[in-house]
């Protein structure tokens, strides 16, 4: 599929320059039927069985007035569900998207924010009372109703220092003043910016809610990250260097000097150039470092799949993102980078399936030939064949 294709240009019966204009990041917006006919392409036992395996990050969350809000973390078993009480609890099991291509497609749907922000789909079921609790988040989300309605009470905005309650490993917040209710149904889209409070519960024993979230780093961890990534760069041949120097009258003092020096070492690495490569790889880092079987792709393959009018798409767990300067482009996969051409990255960064003909088009020199060789060789992309497997003669 083509995000381009898909992406949407209205949220209910507002233009997306609208909404990004007076809404992200500033103010909550109730946007009914923004996706019309949307049904919940999971069922809850499909989502509960996700919340199985091992390398799936799935949470429980239990609410009873002699225990309020108590997190429990999967992986679970089915005894685990067996004993959990008729209401007041809910699954949430995180980056569905990367498991199932119907969740994928949804996430497509929200690429009007480039892809280096979007972060995955959470997908939650509850039964009647169910809820995570009154809280906020550091990031955008989209919130998605898939099956059964939920009730959706807006608070007021919050930060670090907004008072926790006790007794609960959640960040759930002490006081909430109610500021909107909205009660959502299948197709109807809740956004909420980052600080704002938000108390979501069941009110059925149906309730499937798509949460689209967003990746949005602190500035400590833009510090820390683009630190280690310039240090990594340095050898011990780098270091501070008197300019200028004359004799101390005050020998206990740091000169002003010293820090302007330091300053400017500083700001030398704060290139575009530098951010840009450090940007790339931080925010194309994958969510789950998934073991795959390397096969090694070679281009008589390759050729046998241009015959058959092979279709290839990406891995659906693979971050792809580019960056072009007057120099190059730079290709960033999964905290990778590879230089290639320009015409090949936005193919591969603004899509997710391809027929082998498109991109056999787009290899302009060996360099593009090699990366596509190599995503294929490592499983971030994909070939869907119109063949079960190659015939022996032709491997």
């Amino acid at each position: 599929m083509s995000p381009a294709s898909s992406i949407l240009t209205h949220l209910s019966e507002l233009p997306i320059d609208e909404f990004l204009k007076n809404y992200w990041q500033q103010h909550a917006v109730f946007l009914p039927q923004a996706l019309a006919g949307f049904h919940s392409p999971l069922s809850p036992d499909e989502l509960a069985g996700l919340a199985l395996e091992e390398v799936i990050e799935s949470r429980l969350i239990i609410h009873d007035d002699q225990a309020p809000w108590q997190l429990k973390t999967g992986p679970f078993t089915k005894r685990d569900f067996a004993e959990l009480p008729a209401e007041q609890w809910s699954l949430l099991v995180q980056a569905v998207d990367h498991w199932e291509p119907q969740v994928a497609d949804l996430l497509d749907k929200f690429r009007f924010i480039p892809n280096w922000r979007l972060d995955d789909v959470m997908v939650s079921y509850a039964p009647t009372g169910g809820s995570a609790g009154p809280h906020f988040d550091y990031y955008d989300v989209f919130l998605v109703q898939g099956a059964g309605t939920r009730e959706w009470h807006i608070g007021q905005r919050c930060d670090s220092t907004s008072p926790r309650l006790e007794g609960t490993d959640l960040n759930i917040l002490r006081d909430f003043t109610t500021e909107a209710t909205y009660v959502a149904q299948p197709g109807d889209v809740l956004y909420i910016p980052p600080g704002v409070a938000h108390w979501g519960t069941a009110l059925d024993d149906e309730c499937m809610t798509y949460s689209i979230g967003f990746r949005a780093p602190s500035e400590a961890d833009i510090l820390d990250e683009f630190g280690q990534h310039i240090a990594a760069t340095l050898t011990n041949d780098n270091r501070y260097k008197d300019q200028n120097a004359r004799a101390s009258t005050s020998p206990g003092a740091i000169d002003i000097a010293v820090i302007e020096q330091l300053q400017k070492q500083l700001i030398s690495h704060l290139t575009p150039a530098n951010i840009a490569q450090w940007f790339g790889r931080y925010m194309t880092e994958p969510k789950l470092a998934l073991e795959s079987t390397p096969e090694n792709i070679t281009r008589q393959k390759w050729q046998q799949w241009l015959k058959r009018n092979a279709q290839a798409e990406r891995e659906l767990g693979a971050r792809f993102c580019y960056f072009t300067d007057d120099n190059a482009t730079t290709l960033f996969v999964d905290g990778q980078a590879f230089s290639c051409s320009a015409p090949l990255a936005a193919a591969l960064s603004n899509q997710r399936q391809w027929s082998i003909k498109s991109l056999d088009a787009l290899l302009s020199n060996d360099t593009d030939t090699s990366l596509v060789m190599q995503l294929l060789t490592d499983n971030t992309l994909v070939i869907i064949d119109n063949e079960d497997e190659l015939d022996d003669e032709q491997s």
